[in-house]
């Protein structure tokens, strides 16, 4: 049967270009299976935007262009990194939580997390190679979809609206809400059109068809449950449901995992804190329902995109091990139970997540920029003793620049050339910073495409990396483990320059000039505007803190004032970083489950907040002066 492809394919055959093998693997699968070629296609885009990853599973053990999952294999390789380790409150009032459970055995890990076993099942591929070739991958995602289209009872058709349905059910969501959503994506990237070149170099086309229409009343065959969504604060482009974190005490004033609060109107929301979960989503979701252990104000499923909200947004969730960061934050869990650094996120997470994104940010008001959106690697140490222990996910994998540009807050240069600032911005697919520690301590990460850049004491790579006192107070090197957060920059972030030596660009960063490549042919960062920051005239240094608590004097009769704790580092005179503005002292006081006594201390000191490493700080507005960077 010939199908109506909706990009004309290459040629086949010996002679077609290399880089055009996965897309002729593409044609190949669906006319084998008899799949629309555009469905094939625009299903892939959404799980992986047709990358292959080197062979290396995604968070939740999904493999390929198509994510085929596996999660069994993927296990034997899990490292993961937990969440209670230390106080995910970041505040001294409780005692460290407990570990979260272990990860669940195979038998007890849902369909969606198997998908790889029932392709090989139906292709009599072997699963290694299902694992590890493109073109086979991409054979078992035609074979599941053929099979889901059988399994409601469709015809083969080659009409792409015809496969609504059967999308649908590839996405393996358990609702109709979602499985919805997720086909719609699909739709509209078929109806849309795309054109990209994948991490391997191939180069793949989907052309735009605008007659494809979804077809929501074929969902009715698949039998999925209904979810609430009473009370769900999201935008109407995901799907989201209620399962709410409750609000218990469980024994002589000790509470869990959350404190009720009236934000914004008894302070502001500030940041979107994004985490990745380290555990698997029906964990996840019972660990959130823990009044024991921690919780956060939504959960997101890798496969498809489902969001979960278990707080108010209003309320203060206990995820960022810093209180003042928790206080003025809303927390984003997303799906990584394999949270191997050198995983990688599907696309359907990543579309959810920045909708959610957007619309909380417009909503509150908080600035779509890295300043504000942090990853749970960028939130600093409240005091000097956690810095050690702060957490370093969603880690280096995670792509802030398509990211971002889901959002519509691409970065850019904003400058001309000579400025004073530049933002951090390699090519992900690209740049591949070597890492060790992935799989065992030590040992190489497989090459993979990241954010994140790594920054020298000169300008050379066989230079010493630049260190952390902090991190590593004895002053050992730091290293290129996949955790190790003391040398590199993120992309998205900003830093004033403080020299440029050909290829090279320093910048202020830990109190120090720190160096990254930044070649004219292959850049890693690009100019922009901004303000800075530096010493007030006089002054030859200033204290640098982790949270941006009030005066003493601020704090009622009765109430114990928070110190100000200065850490480790210091802003020395003649340096310059980033602002992302300046906010007045604040401390939320709720130390007991008893709402009563829950209080905003406000002060009158006022502090701006700066990139100072790869992690932002504060430090106090009278001990330093604004100065805006205009030189282009």
């Amino acid at each position: 049967m010939l199908l109506p492809l909706l990009g004309a394919a290459p040629p086949q055959g010996a002679g077609a270009a290399p880089s055009a093998r996965l897309q002729n693997a593409f044609a190949a699968a669906a006319a084998e299976y008899q799949v629309p070629q555009s469905v094939l296609l625009g299903v892939a885009y959404l799980q992986s935007r047709w990358d292959a990853h080197g062979g290396a599973p995604s968070v939740t053990g999904g493999y390929g262009p198509m994510h085929l999952t596996d999660a069994r294999t993927a296990l034997a390789r899990t490292v993961t990194h937990d969440h209670a380790s230390g106080d995910a409150r970041g505040d001294d009032s409780r005692a460290p939580l407990r570990a979260a459970e272990p990860v669940p055995t195979e038998a007890q890990l849902p369909a969606r997390l198997k998908t790889l076993v029932r392709a090989a099942r139906l292709t009599g591929i072997p699963a290694a190679r299902l694992r590890s070739d493109a073109a086979a991958n991409v054979r078992g995602g035609a074979a599941l979809l053929a099979a889901a289209q059988k399994g409601l009872g469709k015809p083969l058709s080659a009409a792409p609206s015809d496969w609504y349905g059967a999308v649908a059910t590839f996405s393996g969501a358990d609702d109709t809400a979602t499985a919805a959503t997720y086909a719609n994506d699909v739709f509209a990237v078929i109806r849309d059109g795309e054109r990209r070149t994948t991490d391997a170099g191939q180069a793949v086309t989907l052309a735009a068809d605008p007659t494809a229409a979804p077809r929501a009343a074929q969902l009715r065959a698949a039998g999925l449950r209904k979810a609430d969504t009473s009370g769900t604060e999201c935008p109407r482009t995901v799907s989201c449901e209620w399962i709410p974190a409750p609000y218990e005490e469980f024994g002589d004033g000790d509470y869990g995992n959350h404190d009720l609060a009236d934000r914004p109107k008894d302070q502001s929301i500030d940041y979107i804190v994004i985490h990745d979960t380290e555990a698997t989503w029906e964990q996840t979701l019972k660990l959130v329902q823990d009044p024991t252990y921690l919780a956060w104000h939504y959960s997101l499923r890798s496969t498809d995109g489902h969001i979960v909200q278990s707080i108010r947004t209003k309320d203060v969730g206990w995820h960022a091990g810093n209180w003042y960061v928790n206080a003025k934050s809303v927390g984003l869990e997303h799906e990584g139970f394999l949270a191997q650094p050198d995983s990688w996120y599907t696309e359907a997470m990543y579309r959810s997540s920045a909708r959610l994104v957007t619309y909380l940010g417009k909503k509150y008001g908080i600035p779509l920029d890295r300043q504000h959106i942090l990853g749970h690697d960028t939130v600093p140490g409240p005091t000097t003793s956690t810095i050690p222990s702060m957490h370093t996910d969603p880690g280096p994998y995670w792509d802030w620049a398509h990211y971002f540009a889901l959002m519509g807050r691409p970065f850019h240069a904003t400058a001309g050339a000579r400025s004073d600032v530049v933002t951090i911005k390699p090519d992900f697919a690209r740049n591949k910073p070597q890492f060790t520690g992935c799989a065992k301590a030590g040992e190489a990460c497989a090459p993979h495409g990241s954010s994140a850049v790594r920054v020298y004491t000169a300008p050379s790579e066989d230079a010493p990396l630049v260190k952390d006192i902090g991190l590593r107070p004895g002053g050992q090197d730091s290293t290129i483990d996949v955790n190790d957060m003391a040398s590199r920059v993120s992309t998205g972030q900003q830093y004033a320059v403080a020299e440029r030596r050909g290829e090279w660009t320093a910048i202020w960063y830990l109190g120090q000039k720190a160096w990254f490549k930044n070649p004219r042919k292959q850049p890693t960062a690009v100019p922009a505007r901004g303000l800075v920051v530096t010493p007030k005239a006089g002054a030859s240094e200033v204290p640098v803190y982790g949270r941006a608590y009030p005066e003493a004097a601020a704090y009622p009769a009765g109430m114990t004032p928070q110190a100000i704790s200065p850490l480790p580092y210091k802003l020395l005179a003649g340096q310059r970083y980033v602002t992302g503005g300046r906010t007045t002292g604040e401390y939320f006081y709720s130390p007991t489950f008893d709402t009563s006594t829950h209080t905003v201390v406000k002060g009158k000191d006022v502090y701006y907040e700066i990139q100072f490493a790869h992690r932002i700080e504060y430090v106090r507005a009278a001990d330093v002066q604004v100065v805006p960077v205009t030189k282009s």
